[in-house]
């Protein structure tokens, strides 16, 4: 991935982050609500791109141990309020998804990303980051995530930057193929794959449940 995009990405976050606290509400999205009917019954969550926590809150107040992982330490921080103001336990963790999860193997039993790996992240790196999901989950463990996919309007128009990422209003975005998913899904249980949309245009997304059976 291009570090010069990597960079205006991250400088695009935060400033969003800064200017529009709780930009997202404090409902959590439908897709959290989904991952918790998968996951083990106070259990170990791991979010990634957790952002203010709108899912990472909903998680912990269903009696999950939580884990919410962003690069942004103003969104973190911003949740960490939060969560003490609601009376909630959610570790922060700050964390480039192309880096290395500064967690143990086999010590989490759901991995949940709300339009994280749909981020500008290139083929290769999300290769990478779910051998790294693969490796920290347990065995029976579930990632569940959600991707912008090429149906998408906003698929193939602005500025394209190759591999499948095209850049709207600020915001790069890897749109997902069906192809891509199942090459990610390799080495694991089949991935059930459930399409929806969300938001203005609308977004067209999938929702993706993978299982580490080994």
């Amino acid at each position: 991935m291009d570090k010069s995009l990597a960079r205006a990405q991250r400088e695009h976050w935060e400033r969003t982050y800064s200017e529009h606290p709780g930009m997202y509400g404090d409902q959590p999205s439908e897709s959290a609500e989904y991952a918790a009917t998968v996951s083990t019954p106070g259990g170990t969550v791991l979010e990634l791109g957790a952002g203010h926590g709108r899912d990472a809150l909903f998680f912990a107040r269903r009696g999950f141990t939580v884990t919410a992982a962003d690069f942004s330490p103003v969104a973190l921080d911003q949740l960490g309020e939060r969560a003490a103001a609601d009376g909630l336990t959610v570790t922060t963790v700050v964390q480039d998804v192309r880096q290395p999860l500064d967690l143990p193997d086999a010590s989490v039993d759901t991995v949940y990303a709300h339009m994280l790996l749909c981020m500008a992240l290139s083929t290769a790196e999300l290769e990478a980051l779910v051998g790294e999901v693969r490796r920290v989950l347990r065995p029976g463990g579930v990632l569940v995530y959600t991707v912008r996919h090429t149906g998408d309007a906003h698929y193939g128009a602005g500025i394209g930057h190759g591999d499948d990422i095209w850049e709207n209003g600020g915001s790069a975005v890897h749109f997902f193929s069906r192809e891509l998913v199942d090459r990610l899904v390799e080495g694991w249980d089949p991935a059930e794959v459930e399409p929806f949309e969300e938001g203005d245009l609308p977004r067209r997304l999938w929702r993706v449940t993978q299982c580490r059976t080994d």
